[in-house]
C-alpha cells in the first residue's frame, strides 16, 4: 500500500541541464543557452545584432532546469 504523503514527499531527481542567460559584454544584448548543471559558468563568442559583430557573452544567471 502506498500512502499519498510518501508520493508527495518523495525526493525529485535533479535535472542534468540548466538554461542560463548570457549577456553581451559590449552591448548588453541577452540570449539563452543550455549547459550541463555541473559544468563551469559559460563564456562564449556569438554574433551580436546590436553592433553587427562578434562579441563575448558571459553567463549572468540561471533561468530554469531542463528535463533530460
Amino acid at each position: 500500500m502506498v500512502f499519498l504523503t510518501q508520493i508527495l514527499l518523495k525526493k525529485k531527481s535533479k535535472s542534468r541541464f540548466v538554461m542560463v542567460m548570457l549577456q553581451s559584454l559590449v552591448s548588453g544584448h541577452q540570449r539563452t543557452w543550455v549547459r550541463e548543471r555541473l559544468g563551469e559558468k559559460t563564456e562564449k563568442v556569438f554574433f551580436d545584432p546590436f553592433i553587427q559583430m562578434e562579441a563575448v557573452y558571459k553567463e549572468r544567471k540561471k533561468i530554469r532546469s531542463m528535463k533530460s
